[in-house]
């Protein structure tokens, strides 16, 4: 009994080896319920699948999928095809029924393509069902009385399918508005004109066709709120006169150099000629002795000279006398 009883152990273990090896390769429920589903594989084809490392529990559920929202164009091979070349069967699957739901021309070599690109495609279809809204950061402008303004706007964008290859992103679409709103508010004669009229901005930046080259179509800009900065123009101006005040000290630095240096040059040509001038009168005495040795000059003539230098140096007292101090005195 103990040796049949171990037999008949190793012989349910080996049938449930055999049993999971078949199940894995031949998933036979999944078949029961793509047939059940109306969807018409062999138990051949989910055996290749496997042969293939192609998993039948995406492809199977997404056939099915397909098959009761009434997709044509969707067939095993493709779905296949896709997976094997790293695409993401369920989420093409789901955009298909969604797009076929909503109206939306999307053939399956546009939603492959798409999601091969390394976008969302379900997301994309939903986006374009239902708008998505993007808020821009806060874009500082100046308008042209030099007052800032801050603004903030909030962008609604439909996913534009045909453009989702190649088409710039969400980044491209603020960075845009955000050019607008600074052109926008740039172009104002003043600040309040702005703020008294706020939709003038969305207006601008709508005229423009933004959305061009880009994965999404603009419907509406909103501008959200909208604060006073700085004064820039005054603070413009200020650091101009700040400036100007600058080069003025500065030149005016320099012609007081230039002066001082004149000055001292014209201190130093005097004491030159000055140091001249006594050289001279040293030679002075020399000149008379032998003006008087040679007979050019005779002694009147010299007496005459000596009483002119008393006289000049008598005179020149005089004229150094204070008339206050000497009525002071009396």
């Amino acid at each position: 009994m103990g040796d049949a009883t171990l037999s008949y152990m190793i012989i349910g273990f080996a049938g449930f080896i055999v049993l999971s090896i078949f199940f894995y390769y031949v998933p036979f429920f999944l078949w029961l319920s793509a047939q059940v589903s109306g969807v018409r594989i062999s138990l051949i084809q989910l055996f290749l699948m496997r042969i293939r490392n192609v998993p039948p529990s995406i492809i199977v559920p997404s056939l099915i999928e397909a098959h009761k929202a009434g997709l044509t164009n969707v067939s095993r091979d493709n779905l296949e095809a896709h997976y094997m070349t790293g695409g993401h069967v369920q989420r093409v699957v789901h955009a298909l029924v969604s797009a076929s739901k909503a109206g939306i021309d999307l053939s399956f070599e546009k939603a492959t393509a798409i999601d091969l690109a390394g976008r969302d495609v379900f997301e994309a279809v939903q986006t374009s069902v239902n708008p998505k809204v993007l808020d821009t950061p806060p874009v500082a402008a100046v308008a042209k009385n030099g007052i800032q303004l801050i603004a903030k706007a909030r962008v609604t964008v439909r996913a534009n399918i045909q453009q989702l290859v190649g088409g710039a992103g969400e980044d491209t679409i603020l960075a845009r508005v955000g050019e607008g709103i600074v052109s926008s508010i740039g172009s104002a004669e003043t600040h309040e004109s702005v703020l008294e009229n706020p939709d003038s901005i969305s207006k601008l930046v709508l005229r423009k066709g933004l959305d061009q080259g880009t994965a999404y179509e603009i419907l509406s800009i909103d501008i959200a709120d909208i604060d006073v900065g700085k004064n820039i123009g005054a603070t413009l101006q200020m650091d101009q006169a700040n400036a100007d005040k600058n080069i003025a000290q500065a030149k005016a630095e320099e012609r007081r150099a230039m002066a001082v240096a004149t000055e001292q040059e014209m201190k130093a040509r005097a004491q030159e000629a000055k140091a001249q001038v006594i050289l001279a009168e040293k030679e002075v005495p020399l000149a008379l002795a032998e003006a008087l040795r040679q007979g050019h000059m005779g002694f009147m003539d010299y007496y005459k000279l000596e009483n002119l230098k008393g006289d000049t140096a008598m005179r020149d007292a005089i004229a150094k006398i204070n008339p206050t101090d000497v009525l002071g005195k009396k």
